[in-house]
């Protein structure tokens, strides 16, 4: 049977741009079908507007530390319309870097929503149906709104960027990363930030000695967290009840967000807390987008929650289909998602199967300060083995210097048997940067004698995980 193309990709982000084009480089012909903005979750309404956002809100305490080293700096205001243009005209910009990238490598764009009409055949919303010996489904995942009555009260991650102005006040629902990220973003930017989460610590599944730092500064630099809490009563701001705590408020938050909030909320938590907020960000986790693209018609098996189910070389329950990145649900990570994409055109195209290995990922927490972290956490070490924790918290140099209580910490998790370091979690100012190159060690199988034997680079903070000498702790 003749094919229209050899490849059609339904997905235009990270992982389906990467399999188009290490798939057109292999002499295939390629198509790809994108009903939104290429580049995807990261690229338009994730990763890089948000780490954007996250340079942009670390700048608030330069002008005291500034001041603290002998510079004659005052304090500023931060104006949200200026940084947006300029945030869209670089998201813009991205985009067509990445059109340009699939033109010139000879990948059709169909700028259109695609589905399944059988394991060879896509039928895109202009109305056309094309062919392919290979399918690929790379529609990544989206914010999912919790199922609550008030649930359409609020706002999800996506419309943060979509603002037209930012509120006065905000509460964040979730403890998650994304959740936490954009607490201390919205926060360093001037918003009053309050933060329900139901969990008894936020960043579920991180280490636990890590992510209580992270917990404890966010609450130094001024977020109300609120731990073991959830939403008890939401209303519109107009059916609030009459009082609100210890009194009405005097002046109502501001009107409804021209662009996403939906407007000053009456919020009353499972804690007894209640108040009155101009928006409410919804950050209580993420879905595939399998939903209406004809998978199940087309025989693919759908997992937990509609996540595509795929074997270790990507395949669905369809030989000719195949699923990357979020939709799968295996490790929700943009670097994930173009090393699976690689690997399934080394399969398919390249003749060479090849698995993707899934342990030892380094990944970061874009709070302030960051958390970066590759392995195993203390705690599924210990239950995997007996173990060896070499650790130390302290001011860093800088910002004691300027008078800041800030801490850090830099911890080891070390297998007693064998010696090699399970673990590394990092909080502290470049985290993200620093896990990086610790997970290259770490992947080649570095012992607690290898770092040991590596000479520091003083001063600095990273210095600390080449001097820790005895374990704090055995179990």
């Amino acid at each position: 049977m003749a094919f229209d193309y050899d490849l059609f990709v339904i997905g235009g982000g990270s992982g389906g741009v990467r399999a188009a084009r290490m798939a057109a480089a292999t002499g295939a012909s390629v198509g790809l079908a994108e009903d939104s903005r290429m580049g995807g979750t990261c690229v338009i309404r994730g990763c890089v507007p948000k780490k954007l956002m996250v340079f942009a809100s670390g700048y608030g305490e330069t002008p005291a530390d500034a001041r603290a080293y002998g510079w004659d700096i005052p304090d500023g205001v931060f104006d949200w319309q200026p940084f947006r243009t300029r945030l869209n005209t670089e998201l813009d910009r991205l985009e067509g870097v990445y059109r340009q990238l699939l033109s010139t490598s000879g990948v059709t764009i169909h700028d259109a929503r695609a589905t399944l009409d059988d394991a060879h055949a896509v039928r895109l919303s202009t109305g056309e149906v094309v062919t392919a010996r290979h399918i690929l489904v790379a529609t990544g995942g989206r914010p999912e709104r919790p199922d609550s009555p008030w649930a359409h009260l609020g706002i999800v991650s996506d419309d943060i960027f979509q603002f037209d102005r930012l509120p006065a006040s905000i509460l964040i629902v979730g403890g998650g990363y994304i959740a936490c990220e954009f607490a201390c973003i919205l926060h360093g930017l001037g918003v009053r930030v309050t933060q329900f989460y139901r969990g008894a610590q936020i960043l579920r599944g991180f280490d636990d000695e890590a992510r209580g730092l992270v917990s404890e500064a966010m609450r130094a630099r001024g977020i109300d967290l609120h731990l073991g809490t959830d939403i008890l009563d939401m209303r519109p701001a107009a059916d609030r009840p009459d009082r609100i705590g210890m009194g009405a408020p005097e002046q109502e938050p501001a009107p409804a967000l021209a662009s996403g909030g939906k407007g000053p909320v009456w919020v009353k938590g499972s804690n007894g807390h209640e108040a009155m907020f101009d928006t409410v960000l919804f950050a209580t986790g993420r879905a595939p987008n399998s939903r209406g693209l004809g998978l199940e018609a087309a025989g693919v098996t759908l997992g937990r929650g509609g996540t595509i189910a795929v074997d270790a070389y990507s395949q669905t329950s369809v030989p000719s289909i195949y699923a990357v990145g979020d939709v799968t649900g295996r490790v929700n990570l943009t670097p994930v998602a173009i090393r699976e994409a690689a690997a399934f055109v080394e399969t398919v195209f390249g003749g060479t199967p090849t698995p993707v290995d899934h342990s030892l990922i380094p990944s970061a927490v874009f709070t302030q300060p960051e958390l970066g972290t590759v392995g195993l956490s203390e705690e599924a070490a210990r239950a995997q083995e007996p173990i060896e924790v070499y650790c130390t918290s302290f001011r860093p140099m800088q910002t004691a210097f300027a008078g800041r209580p800030d801490r850090v910490l830099m911890k080891l998790v070390v297998s007693q048997a064998s010696r090699k370091v399970l673990g590394c979690h990092i909080v502290a100012p470049g985290a993200g940067e620093m896990i990086q190159l610790a997970g290259i060690a770490i992947r080649m199988g570095a012992t607690k004698e290898d770092f040991d034997r590596t000479v520091a680079v003083h001063p600095t903070m990273s210095e600390e995980l080449v001097t820790m000498r005895a374990p704090v702790r055995k179990a």
